[in-house]
């Protein structure tokens, strides 16, 4: 039914020209009780889709006074009154006339509801909580910041928060926290600068990680080290070469005398030793470099 009826319904405008669509859904007539009474049935009862259209497209003008109360989330318009028209057709699919309420009554609930969760979802890339003290919280700062003249845009002075905290029936720290998330917007990459560039926000990052190239060739160079350290040990007499690797290359090297009492020398030997396989495989490394 839903895809049905929005292929048929005016098409909202993706920028611009809003106010001509607001003249186009004005145009449709409001219902009388008993005329919505009888559309209702018709679409309850026979599945009429023309008295479903008809139900939808006399409360479009619902949606968008309902709607042009949320622009103040710095959304597109058109977005918040497409998301609206779900809404209303969800309230018609669900609507029960029998009930004795008018569609308008049941229709304004699912309105809100589909506006207030797609601004909850474009709000930010993090999501906001789903509980219903969060999202009252997010829907009612802004306009309390407002009557107690508190700037938009600025974080909150202690007083203030303190302030909202009592008003509001929250802590503090969620006072702050939501007041940081409705002051700072998610910027999408693909935003442009101005309408006058091409350039997008994107195109202004820099990104200071070396390149791939220059970290291939790093990968590069240490995979030969490795390789010649590896060479270079092998050709050490096997206690230098155990020396070297405990005092050089362990995380958590020996002492000179621990190794010394594993050789049975003293902690100069050790260190003499230690000192030789060093320089070996300095020279092995260097040499086999330079070949």
């Amino acid at each position: 039914m839903s895809k049905t009826i929005a292929m048929s319904l005016p098409s909202v405008p993706i920028s611009g020209g809003l106010s001509q669509y607001f003249r186009e859904v004005w145009k449709f007539p409001i219902l009388e009780p008993e005329e919505e009474f009888a559309l209702a049935k018709r679409w309850r009862d026979h599945g009429d889709v023309e008295a479903a259209h008809s139900l939808v497209t006399s409360h479009l003008r619902l949606v968008a006074k309902i709607a042009m109360g949320y622009r103040g989330y710095g959304l597109p318009v058109s977005d918040l009154v497409s998301e609206g028209s779900i809404g209303l057709m969800k309230a018609v699919k669900k609507f029960e006339p029998d009930r004795g309420f008018r569609l308008s009554t049941y229709a304004m609930w699912w309105i809100r509801a589909a506006i207030t969760e797609y601004v909850l979802r474009s709000w930010s890339m993090v999501k906001l909580g789903t509980m219903a003290a969060q999202k009252k919280l997010f829907f009612s700062l802004r306009k309390l910041k407002s009557s107690l003249n508190m700037l938009e845009g600025d974080d909150l002075t202690p007083d203030q928060a303190a302030k909202l905290s009592k008003v509001m029936n929250v802590s503090e720290r969620e006072i702050i926290d939501m007041n940081r998330r409705l002051t700072s917007r998610d910027l999408s990459l693909n935003a442009p600068l101005s309408q006058e560039e091409a350039l997008e926000f994107q195109d202004t990052l820099v990104d200071e990680a070396p390149s791939p190239e220059a970290q291939c060739q790093k990968k590069q160079e240490l995979g030969l080290r490795k390789q010649l350290l590896k060479k270079a040990i092998a050709t050490l007499p096997e206690r230098e070469r155990n020396i070297f690797v405990e005092r050089r290359l362990t995380e958590d090297p020996l002492t000179l005398e621990e190794l010394g009492k594993r050789y049975g020398v003293s902690r100069e030997r050790v260190r003499q030793l230690e000192v030789r396989a060093y320089n070996k495989v300095k020279d092995a490394i260097e040499n086999a470099a330079a070949g």
